[in-house]
């Protein structure tokens, strides 16, 4: 049952990734805003659901699994930051592929914490 779970939130979250690919995606940009914006939703959303949903409600394994890993991991990418940070690397341009690896990094730890941030003044507030 997991397996379809994770496949049917694997399946929405992929979706989603690419209807905000298709919103965004520019074929003149140099900085591949799309992919940077969808990890940083993402880290914020595994942050947030992790923390609060996942654990308010009590929700079983098989559906926590199916949101984090199904739905999160699917809409997150990692396999296309890497590629893309080498084409810009390849095309001789080290400082965006620099700004773009710090900018994912720091960015997703930041956009983590406020989830837990947001999460956390939810329950006191």
């Amino acid at each position: 049952m997991v397996y379809i779970l994770v496949g049917a939130a694997g399946f929405l979250g992929a979706a989603l990734r690419y209807s905000i690919g298709v919103f965004l995606f520019q074929e003149s940009a140099v900085f591949p805003f799309a992919t940077l914006t969808v990890n940083l939703l993402g880290s914020f959303l595994l942050a947030w659901l992790t923390t609060g949903l996942m654990v308010r409600f009590s929700l079983p394994a098989h559906i926590k699994t199916a949101l984090g890993t199904g739905f999160v991991g699917s809409f997150t990418t990692f396999s296309t930051l890497s590629v893309e940070t080498a084409a810009l690397f390849l095309n001789g341009k080290t400082a965006l592929a620099v700004l773009y690896i710090a900018a994912s990094i720091f960015g997703g730890l930041w956009m983590s914490r406020l989830g837990f941030k947001v999460r956390k003044g939810e329950e006191t507030g």
